[in-house]
């Protein structure tokens, strides 16, 4: 039997039009999201490429795989445990399924560290890895950020059926929780039935956020990788950091210029004007940083 056999999230293949990719990037959403929240940033990069006067690097132009994990978007109903480790796993079996050359993970936030878990299991292989502000730590659940347990009570505390999505926003305003915040959220409400119900299975998402806080993969990023194959590029990290984001605890931004001042595999950006929300805060700031690096 195939050790890969069982659950393969959704998603979306995106390339420049005219584009046939040589390699293959997954990209990976926060908590409460899915892929679609970067469908249109991922798309302008992938037509970068293609775009006269575009890099060398072109002539071997890079596909993006944006992945619903785990509970998130069109991936419900996940089988059990629903770890960290699990969503890597899933991305293991999405890669045996499709059969295309990946070559490269970018994660934002809780998908950073699904990232960093994938690139764990992908010791060769893998040339280039996006980490956008997530903290590598174990820490403290209660921390601030946006997988801060009080996004998931505030959920659960939402009568449902609600009768608008405008209904939705100003509940999560009235929470105290930004207009931004509230967008965001709301692009997992859905109309069923009687009215709106929130699309997410919170019970598997509180499961997600605690093994989430519990686990502890600076290791990844400090172990060197292993060489390069035949045919692959040397594995380079690239770590995208908001200057304004609390999701970075102050030892943890320590940790990353440390460890770039010593890993030559590893470097670290920050964007001064962006919070956690890197691509929405400063979306020309990541798209320079990412379209330089790949």
């Amino acid at each position: 039997m195939n050790a890969h056999a069982g659950f393969v999230p959704h998603h979306a293949l995106v390339s420049a039009p005219s584009a046939a990719p040589a390699r293959w990037m997954l990209v990976l959403h926060g908590i409460f999201g899915s892929g679609a929240n970067w469908r249109t940033f991922i798309r302008r990069l992938a037509e970068a490429q293609a775009a006269e006067g575009a890099p060398p690097a072109a002539a071997r132009p890079w596909g993006f795989i944006l992945v619903d994990l785990r509970a998130h978007g069109m991936s419900q109903s996940p089988p059990a445990p629903h770890t960290i480790a699990a969503a890597a796993e899933d991305l293991l079996r999405l890669g045996d399924r499709l059969g295309l050359d990946i070559r490269g993970v970018m994660g934002h936030s809780f998908g950073g560290k699904v990232a960093l878990a994938y690139l764990e299991r992908r010791p060769t292989g893998i040339e280039r890895g996006f980490i956008l502000d997530a903290d590598p730590s174990a820490r403290p659940a209660g921390e601030s950020g946006s997988e801060s347990p009080g996004v998931l009570a505030m959920l659960r505390a939402i009568p449902q059926p609600i009768p608008s999505r405008e209904a939705f926003l100003e509940a999560v305003h009235a929470a105290g929780f930004s207009r931004g915040i509230a967008d965001w959220l709301a692009m997992n409400v859905r109309r069923e039935g009687d009215g709106f119900r929130i699309r997410l299975d919170l019970d598997i998402l509180n499961e997600l956020l605690t093994d989430y806080f519990a686990r502890d993969l600076w290791h990844v990023l400090e172990d060197p990788p292993a060489p390069a194959g035949p045919g692959v590029e040397e594995r380079r990290i690239h770590v995208v950091l908001g200057g304004r984001s609390a999701s970075i605890s102050p030892a943890s931004r320590d940790r990353f210029e440390a460890l770039a001042a010593r890993a030559p595999w590893l470097s670290v950006h920050v964007l001064p004007r962006a919070g956690h929300w890197l691509h929405v805060d400063d979306p020309e700031g990541l798209f320079d940083v990412m379209r330089a690096a790949l």
